[in-house]
Formats: structure tokens, C-alpha cells, sequence
């Protein structure tokens, strides 16, 4: 019976410990969530009062949507175009900077200050960068005797542009969680692995890529999914443009419901958005635990 009564106590203690905790997600996660749904089932317009119940209507309306496809398909492009160059340049970097070297503290700092400057002051500084009549890589390219373009006005380059930036602000980030995963990898294993002859590109495909995997897959997911979430370097450098060429999912979504004030419409998409990153992740993670699980990795 005491037993019983202490285990109630600390259960109770437990409750109230994470209550408030509950109460935040509740009130500002899991409401907004229902809320949100229950939108996207009505034809909710702001400016009309208009708030009738349409079903599905919404969902059906997207995949009739020409620009909701084009937005669709910018996004699929903008991800698996910046996630890979990301992740492979900010793993190069942090092998590159594990090595002890003369002013490895310097480059990591460096690298890492963009992490912490506001994506929105790094997107208006590029687009002075890349503009093609006063921006300074314009300026240089004249100078070295290229043709110069103006990248952001560009429909074949403004993607490429704005790819550019997001790598160049998260890179440190990205770099810094690698180097975490390189440090907690013994230092046995490559006086082992040096011991038996192996050199440095040996042992990195065979001991340090292996044993990151863990710490890779992190990092991939979470690109993963805020690449799908793109919108802040879109609003300041594009704003969709030129001819929608870089027009993503969530900026649309922001266009239809607080531009055209179809929150009901851009409720809808933003739960298609919502499950396209889930699939992707569960997939993801699957193929992740499959490999772990083959000995792959090990």
C-alpha cells in the first residue's frame, strides 16, 4: 500500500512538473494545429466574413492549382538542390577543420558567424551582392571580363542565387554539428587504423563517415524539412519572381492568406506541405534504420 501511495506521488510530481510545459504546447502548437484544419475545410475569406463548410474542396482545388504545382515543384527543386550541397560542403568543411591546424579556431568562428545574423539581413545583403547593375560580384565579373547578368531578375540563375544563400547562411551551423559528431569518434580507431597503414582517406570512409551516420541523418532531416519551409530569403530577395521561378509552397501560402485573404485555401496547402515533410522524413529515417540495422554503418 506505501508502495502504491509513493508511486502515485511521484507520478503526480511528474504531472506537475510538465503541466506547464503542456499548457504552452497545447495553447500555441496543438490548438493552432485543430484550428487550422478546421479552417481549411471552409471557405474562409477575412475580407468577405465568409466562413462556409466546403469538405475537401480545398485539398481538390490545390492539385487543379497551376501555380500551386509550379510552387510544388520550385520547392522539390530549391530542396534536393540545396540539402545535397549543403550537407556534403558543410561535411568537407568540418573534416577539413577537425585536422589541428594554425588558426582552426579563427576559420570555425568565421565560418559560424552566419548562423547568428538574421537570415533577412544576410538575403538583403546578397541581393545587393548579385545585383546586376551595383552589386559587387557584378562588379568583379566585369571587371575579370565575364558576362555579367543579373542574377536575381534572372528566371535561369534566381534559384541558383537564392540556393547560394541559404548554403553560404547555414553552413557554419551545419558544420558545427558534424564537428561534434568527428570529436566523439575515439581516437583509438585511427591510431589503429594508422597502425595498420591506413591513410587519411582511408580512414575516413572507413571509420569517420561510418560512425557519423547518426549525426549525418540529423542533419539531413532537419535540412530536409526547413528547405521544405523556405520562405524568408524568398520574400526579401524574390518575392516569387521573375515569372514565379522561385515561388516555393510556403511562400504561396503566405500569398493566399495574407495577400488574397483565402485562409481557408492556404490552410489546405499548408496541410498538404505538412504531410509531404512527414512522408519524407518517416521515408527518411526508415531508410536510415534499415542501413543501421544491416550493419551498413557499422
Amino acid at each position: 500500500m506505501r508502495k502504491r501511495t509513493i508511486e502515485r506521488t511521484i507520478a503526480w510530481a511528474g504531472i506537475r512538473m510538465v503541466l506547464p510545459s503542456m499548457i504552452v504546447i497545447g495553447v500555441f502548437i496543438l490548438y493552432p494545429i485543430v484550428q487550422s484544419l478546421w479552417m481549411s475545410l471552409h471557405d474562409w475569406n477575412i475580407l468577405k466574413n465568409v466562413k462556409d463548410f466546403i469538405g475537401v474542396d480545398n485539398y481538390m482545388k490545390a492539385f487543379s492549382d497551376e501555380r500551386f504545382i509550379n510552387a510544388l515543384q520550385n520547392t522539390v527543386v530549391y530542396t534536393f538542390t540545396y540539402v545535397p550541397i549543403l550537407v556534403l560542403t558543410s561535411l568537407f568543411i568540418a573534416v577539413f577543420i577537425n585536422y589541428e591546424f594554425s588558426g582552426a579556431g579563427f576559420f570555425k568562428s568565421l565560418l559560424f558567424l552566419p548562423a547568428i545574423t538574421s537570415m533577412a539581413i544576410v538575403a538583403i545583403i546578397f541581393r545587393f551582392l548579385l545585383d546586376g547593375d551595383i552589386g559587387l560580384i557584378s562588379i568583379w565579373l566585369k571587371a575579370l571580363g565575364f558576362p555579367v547578368t543579373d542574377f536575381l531578375r534572372n528566371p535561369n540563375t534566381a534559384m541558383g542565387a537564392v540556393v547560394f544563400t541559404g548554403v553560404w547562411r547555414w553552413m557554419g551551423f551545419n558544420m558545427v554539428i558534424i564537428l561534434s559528431g568527428l570529436n566523439a569518434i575515439p581516437d583509438s580507431l585511427y591510431e589503429a587504423a594508422e597502425i595498420d597503414g591506413a591513410g587519411r582517406a582511408r580512414q575516413f570512409f572507413s571509420i569517420s563517415l561510418p560512425l557519423l551516420m547518426p549525426t549525418m541523418s540529423f542533419v539531413i532531416i532537419t535540412n530536409l524539412i526547413s528547405s521544405f519551409q523556405v520562405f524568408d530569403q524568398i520574400y526579401v530577395m524574390t518575392k516569387g519572381g521573375p515569372l514565379f521561378s522561385t515561388e516555393v509552397l510556403v511562400y504561396y501560402i503566405y500569398y493566399r492568406g495574407f495577400n488574397v485573404f483565402d485562409m481557408g485555401y492556404a490552410s489546405a496547402m499548408a496541410f498538404i506541405l505538412f504531410c509531404i515533410i512527414l512522408v519524407l522524413t518517416l521515408i527518411q529515417l526508415k531508410g536510415f534504420k534499415d542501413s543501421e540495422s544491416n550493419g551498413e554503418y557499422a
